[in-house]
């Protein structure tokens, strides 16, 4: 069988977990690695790959793993759709998610290709499981508590504050789906922590929850790249009511995104031009090897 040759594009932590991810899938190889700076200062782990700053450099390339942060995902993704690649990214803005796949589904509609967004934890596979529950008991109530632990994609925004050198954001659960958003910050030499705070408080990733900002020293010092969930539904099947549903899980944050966007590489290849989340795609296509051997496994 030939494997997918997959493009990793972007080599922060959840594209470093994605080529270890990579490493272990039996019916794909790593066509390459885009970074900004190319090949300059290569990491001694990809010398075995090509790291380039195109991934028209690369050749042949089946799917794309972006491993951007999430407000460059939409530039792209649609590079990518353009080129008839198909694409997978970790879009993590929950109220914007609908608006990106509008956006990709026309242009991979246009270039015959497909794209599968927010494929990480959450949204993603949490989604997956909050639409099974919500199908066991379709009166009722859901609740997702985050945490505690360390989001990337609320960690990165805080990065890219003016005055910010380095950032921990950590999701500390408060119950019922509400959570309490403690951020770490270093700061650069002459910035205010004031202003800092202020900007934080009114990015969209931060504006909805309760925000604490806190300098300090060195946010290596506090680094822990653990997380979990724990979804809760309570409703009624039919007419039965107190039907209760639980599903939780703590996991290392970006390898289970990593692994998850893998997975959603292999799926790419299985549906029509478009764009998909993740809840839209049959599970078993996330899956490697024959239909009815994993039919026949897991049903």
């Amino acid at each position: 069988m030939e494997k997918l040759r997959i493009a990793v594009v972007g080599y922060g932590n959840i594209g470093k977990y994605t080529v270890q991810a990579l490493q272990a899938a039996p019916d794909m190889e790593i066509a390459g690695i885009v970074r900004r700076n190319g090949a300059a200062d290569k990491p001694a782990e990809l010398a075995d790959y090509k790291v380039v700053k195109d991934i028209t450099e690369l050749g042949k390339v089946d799917v794309a793993i972006l491993a951007t942060p999430t407000r460059s995902v939409e530039e792209h993704a649609l590079k990518c759709l353009a080129l008839g690649i198909n694409t997978v990214d970790s879009f993590d803005i929950h109220t914007s998610i609908l608006d990106l796949r509008r956006t990709l589904s026309a242009a991979a509609k246009q270039h015959g290709a497909v794209s599968i967004i927010s494929a990480g934890w959450d949204p993603g596979s949490d989604s997956i499981v909050r639409t099974l529950m919500e199908s066991l008991a379709p009166k009722g109530l859901t609740y997702t508590n985050f945490g505690p632990g360390r989001s990337m994609g609320h960690s990165v925004c805080v990065r890219s504050k003016a005055g910010v050198k380095d950032a921990l954001s950590m999701t500390i659960p408060v119950g019922e789906g509400i959570h309490r958003r403690m951020v770490y910050v270093e700061l650069e030499d002459g910035a205010s922590l004031e202003e800092v705070t202020k900007a934080i408080k009114a990015d969209p990733y931060f504006s909805h929850d309760e925000t604490h900002v806190f300098q300090v020293e060195s946010v290596d010092a506090l680094n822990d790249v653990g997380h979990g969930v724990n979804l809760v539904r309570k409703g009624v099947s039919g007419q039965t009511h107190n039907q209760l549903f639980e599903f939780n899980m703590k996991i290392n944050n970006p390898a289970l995104t990593a692994q998850v966007l893998v997975n959603a590489a292999r799926a790419t290849m299985k549906q029509q031009p478009g764009a998909y989340t993740m809840i839209e795609i049959p599970v078993i296509d996330y899956l490697p090897g024959d239909r009815e051997q994993i039919i026949g496994h897991l049903v």
